[in-house]
């Protein structure tokens, strides 16, 4: 199928193009850039994007797909649709299934789900530990060789520094990023949401910033030692970002990634018992949510992620300590994130780059940019439409949302994978 999307706004910052153009896309690829009306539509499909933003296919670095093993949550057929109509044309799913994705085996049946079932690319992430018990190194090579863009542990902490110095090791022969789910277990203890006053009020146990950032000086100090690529998950603290700025100006290879949740909502969302809003890590202060917007901006956090982490119904409905954590992102992603823009914390162009090419360019994905040549992954957004989030529209299998009843404006309007609609 060719299609030649007409009179839209084209933001591509891997090649700093910001200005009106069509587009034309053939045999599932990006065929050319032109002025508008400039190229033919030879039996092209036209769609017209007046008004439109036309954009790199967005990249998720951070999506719980759950299956194998979880699928009454979630689907690799449902997570990718969900992504799919969220504006996502790719997504890395993290190895925390049933079995953990720590083998070939593994990956090689998420990747055949996807082949089959899939509305959006997959991109799995691998172990760094067998079974993810933070104790003996899972096979990284053949991890990679099945097709694995990184290694995590997420959901579990790599407790011990010798495990991860040793990871970080290996990774630099197949030069992945290690993927760090930063967690002091026995500092964060049990602990539900954030310590601190609201934790207090509501006689809930507290999980304190330094539980976070203890866990992500550690593994700063390990990939300055070894060189490794290091690339921290879900950062939700102002000690996080200040730690990771350092780093970064001492050359430190690490990048780093907060979610639409930690920029959005504080710790005031628990109140009332809010299953929906416990998530890990937690919901923190109005002071952290000014030091995630600054690292967004100034280039310290480089990734918008979602963390993606779907949950049955029943058993975010219980009480509040037995609630699982995590809360569904892919649908909502796009208007919350635009936020940003319409605060004036970022320009639209950082906003894409930050969904898009610097995703790509951490996992090594040929995604996004639009260059002429590039597999055809195209996001269209209309940064102007005004909606209202309702949980029970999603394309997920879950609907575990604490944005249901929001209005938001802006949102992805059509996603192109592979040059198809």
């Amino acid at each position: 199928m060719n299609i030649l999307i007409k009179n839209g706004h084209i933001i591509d910052p891997a090649n700093k193009v910001d200005g009106k153009f069509d587009l034309l896309v053939a045999d599932g690829k990006i065929a050319k850039l032109g002025k508008p009306g400039s190229l033919p539509s030879n039996g092209a499909e036209v769609i017209d994007a007046a008004g439109k933003l036309i954009v790199p296919g967005l990249i998720d670095m951070h999506v719980h797909l759950r299956e194998p093993g979880y699928e009454y949550k979630e689907t690799i057929a449902t997570g990718t649709a969900a992504a799919r109509a969220g504006g996502f044309t790719a997504v890395c799913c993290m190895p925390n299934t049933n079995p953990v994705n720590d083998s070939r085996s593994v990956t090689e049946f998420i990747l055949s789900q996807a082949a089959k079932d899939g509305a959006a690319r997959v991109l799995p992430i691998g172990a760094i530990t067998k079974g993810s018990k933070g104790e003996e190194l899972a096979e990284m090579g053949e991890l990679h060789d099945a097709g694995c863009v990184g290694i995590s542990d997420d959901g579990r902490p790599v407790m011990s520094a010798a495990v991860m110095r040793r990871a970080m090791e290996y990774s630099k022969i197949f030069d992945i990023a290690v993927i760090s789910h930063c967690e002091e277990a026995s500092l964060a203890d049990k602990g539900v949401m954030n310590e601190g006053f609201v934790s207090t009020e509501l006689g809930l146990r507290g999980i304190p910033n330094a539980a976070e950032d203890v866990m992500t000086g550690r593994d700063i100090l390990l990939a300055e030692l070894t060189g490794a690529r290091l690339h921290i998950c879900h950062v939700s603290t102002a000690g996080s970002v200040r730690l990771i700025r350092e780093a970064k100006q001492r050359g430190v290879k690490v990048t780093a990634e907060t979610c639409p949740h930690y920029f959005t909502l504080t710790e005031d969302a628990v109140r009332g018992y809010n299953t929906m809003a416990k998530m890990n890590p937690p919901l923190r202060t109005f002071e952290d949510v000014a030091a995630i917007k600054q690292g967004l901006k100034d280039g310290t956090l480089d990734v918008i992620a979602t963390d993606h982490a779907p949950h049955a119904l029943d058993e975010k409905s219980g009480e509040f300590d037995a609630a699982p954590f995590g809360i569904v992102g892919l649908e909502t992603a796009v208007g919350l994130s635009l936020k940003l823009v319409q605060e004036g914390v970022l320009t639209m162009s950082q906003l894409i780059e930050r969904m898009s090419a610097a995703p790509a360019r951490i996992i090594k994905s040929a995604g996004g940019t639009l260059s002429a040549g590039a597999v055809a992954d195209i996001t269209i957004i209309d940064p102007d439409v005004e909606w209202t989030v309702d949980a029970s529209q999603f394309k997920s299998r879950s609907k575990n949302t604490p944005f249901g009843g929001w209005k938001l404006k802006g949102r992805a309007v059509q996603t192109i994978v592979g040059g198809r609609l």
